[in-house]
């Protein structure tokens, strides 16, 4: 866990950061939001001492961060910004390879901690010896993850760090982000201005105003119990909505009642299935459980015929049912296929699903 006890942040005359306590529990995404000028991003930096506190004490698993030495401490928390931060001068590997080399572990080691960290944010070992420059934004803050990951760090420290990526690439990035902390489950403490991202990422919300923090609690108690005006307001007025948000496709998978084939069975097999199982859609799965694609069943003259759509709309188990609403509604489907990471088939969700829950929360 990491504490923060009464610290303040003055520069000069200016507070920054007010009488800040604050406890933020391991594994879990807390997300610190709010105004520019609002002390998140010099309260992130003062938990690895980026930034000295003027007063007050920080801890963490009980042990003062004052008492530590500050290059060590840095080089024990993980550490990602906007700007991402790759020395140009470096491939990809020396790049990651960076703080596992000072922390003086052996080149043995370390190769295969890069291969498996690549691997974990959706790049591959052909990355190993390309430049920054030769990557995409979004390849380059992959790369700055899995460079903050390398030590195998406790603690994660995340300011803004999607914010510069493009809105299709983000929504990509936000799902990879949390397939790797469902499985990873680092203590995260991430800086955002967009209250989206925050619903979407964070299982803890800290809300800041003129140094001083407003409200701390997880995202259903911020999201139904506004501290104040300026809560509310920050949140948007669309409770419904918001509610949706909070949702993840991943609780209301439907496991069962859909007809799934395999990629290699013959076109006349899976038409006679459909027609004895009264579906209009087969979903297409190899032997490794991957979407391959969907089977729709379509009349004509009497005569039953099969279209096989090979790159069909499917949605990530960690996008929201926001998300998967608005999906839905620009497609024109009523169900779609969920998949994880790898592509890997989890089952459907259906607008029937989403209504449901909307009156549920509306009610």
């Amino acid at each position: 866990m990491i504490e923060l006890k009464n610290v303040t942040k003055k520069f000069e005359k200016q507070i920054a950061v007010k009488s800040l306590n604050l406890e933020i529990p391991d594994g879990e995404i807390t997300m610190l939001i709010g105004p520019s000028g609002c002390g998140k991003t010099t309260t992130l930096r003062m938990i690895n001492r980026l930034i000295e506190s003027t007063e007050g004490n920080i801890l963490i698993n009980g042990s003062s961060i004052h008492d530590l030495d500050p290059v060590e401490l840095r080089r024990s928390i993980g550490y990602v910004i906007q700007e991402i931060g790759l020395f140009p001068h470096m491939n990809v590997f020396d790049n990651i390879a960076m703080v596992p080399r000072l922390r003086k572990w052996s080149e043995k080691k370390i190769k295969p901690r890069i291969e498996e960290l690549l691997h974990m944010v959706t790049l591959n070992t052909s990355y190993m010896y390309k430049y920054p420059l030769q990557l995409s934004g979004g390849e380059r803050q992959r790369v700055g993850l899995a460079r903050a990951l390398a030590a195998d760090p406790e603690i994660l420290l995340m300011d803004e760090p999607f914010g510069a990526i493009d809105p299709i690439n983000r929504a990509r990035l936000h799902d990879s982000f949390l397939e790797i902390q469902d499985k990873i489950k680092k203590t995260i403490v991430f800086v955002t201005h967009d209250i989206n991202e925050a619903i979407k990422l964070g299982d803890r919300i800290a809300i800041m105003n003129n140094g001083e923090l407003i409200q701390f609690d997880n995202v259903r108690n911020i999201l139904y119990n506004p501290e104040n005006e300026f809560v509310e307001k920050l949140l948007g007025h669309d409770r419904n909505i918001k509610a949706l948000v909070l949702k993840r496709n991943k609780d209301y998978i439907i496991r069962e009642g859909y007809l799934e084939v395999r990629s290699d069975e013959k076109p006349e097999k899976v038409l006679k299935k459909m027609e004895e199982t009264g579906k209009k859609t087969a979903i297409v799965t190899d032997s490794d459980k991957k979407l391959m694609g969907l089977f729709i069943l379509t009349r004509s003259r009497k005569k039953s015929n099969l279209d096989f759509i090979d790159d069909p709309v499917r949605i990530e188990q960690n996008n929201n049912l926001q998300e998967t609403f608005s999906v839905m509604i620009e497609a024109g489907e009523r169900q779609l296929p969920v998949v994880s990471k790898g592509n890997k088939f989890e089952g459907i969700i259906t607008l029937e699903n989403i209504f449901a829950e909307f009156n549920q929360d509306e009610g």
